[in-house]
């Protein structure tokens, strides 16, 4: 598909593009991880300055501080990165490269498994003003979200006879490709996040396991093709509402 204008990503950044522009961006941004994640970041940035502007409505707004400002600046440091990169691999020739990528696989090997399921979890359920990119307005709205951007069909758990509902979801990128979450609340306001993601070229497909980081819970394993995470507290009746929804999936 082509890829959308500037002003299109930079309205989609900003939360004013709705409907079918909207849409193409998501499925641009879910078929090019690497400009997903650049546009996630001009995300988070705007949404930290609007917090730290929101305290102090009458103060002008330095235009060095405004979100565009910030994501010109921020795509010069990445290329400026990119070029220091090439130079690099220049100067170290093939043989230093491919020990430091030989390297850089035995590190990721050691990476606890779907720590950016937490992340994700601590970013849109825990971290105040985070917007979600869909809001369901009726039912099945986030299942065909999912459809949209998954070759493979991704079953969305139905948490209802628990008491959670399905209140947003969100685009993320890895470095195997777009993953997705959909966050649950409960009438307590207690959150459950489901989480997607494909296993990437060399297909590394989970086995059934758990880890618990900082309070949270993440239940994962594989199937259909994808690795998936539930993410919940650790220490309430959340934890067994996530194991349940988890199970048939996997």
């Amino acid at each position: 598909m082509n890829e959308p204008s500037e002003h299109d990503i930079h309205a989609y950044v900003d939360g004013r593009l709705d409907g079918e522009r909207r849409d193409a961006v998501e499925l641009y941004l879910a078929r090019h991880p690497e400009r997903a994640a650049e546009v996630h970041g001009w995300q988070r940035d705007a949404q930290q300055l609007r917090a730290a502007l929101a305290g102090d409505a009458a103060t002008p707004v330095n235009p060095a501080l405004e979100p565009a400002a910030i994501r010109a600046r921020r795509r010069r440091r990445t290329v400026a990165r990119l070029a220091l990169a090439a130079s690099l691999v220049l100067c170290v020739g093939i043989g230093g490269l491919g020990g430091w990528q030989m390297r850089s696989w035995q590190g990721a090997s050691a990476t606890p498994p779907m720590g950016d399921a937490l992340t994700a979890y601590r970013l849109l359920a825990m971290e105040e003003g985070a917007q979600p990119d869909l809001v369901p307005r009726r039912d099945g709205d986030l299942q065909a979200w999912l459809d949209r951007h998954f070759q493979r069909r991704v079953a969305m758990p139905d948490l209802r006879g628990a008491g959670f509902r399905p209140v947003g979801g969100r685009l993320f990128a890895t470095e195997q490709g777009a993953a997705a979450m959909v966050l649950y609340r409960d009438a307590a306001g207690h959150a459950i996040s489901f989480y997607v993601r494909p296993p990437g070229p060399r297909r590394h497909l989970l086995p059934r396991g758990e880890r618990i980081d900082d309070g949270l819970l993440a239940q994962y394993g594989s199937g259909n093709g994808y690795n998936y995470a539930m993410v919940s507290r650790a220490q309430d009746n959340d934890a067994q509402v996530a194991a349940r929804a988890l199970q048939p999936l996997i």
